[in-house]
């Protein structure tokens, strides 16, 4: 019999994206706040989809979130 065993390598379809408004809602700053810690390196980079749309990697987000409530 043989093992399964997972792979080291996330899944293609696994991880999830969020935008801008969204963090707001879920952190209590606001978006200056946001984007001053986003220059700043306080908070993660954005992936930039277009000029105009940039998301956020949820596990990101979550590894702020901990990081902050830490603090």
């Amino acid at each position: 019999m043989t093992a399964i065993t997972a792979s080291p390598r996330p899944s293609i379809m696994g991880e999830r994206y969020i935008r801008e408004r969204e963090i707001i809602q879920i952190l209590p700053i606001s978006r200056a706040t946001w984007w001053a810690g986003v220059k700043s390196r306080k908070f993660p980079a954005g992936i930039k989809l277009s000029p105009r749309v940039t998301v956020w990697r949820a596990s990101d987000i979550e590894a702020l979130m901990v990081a902050l409530t830490a603090e």
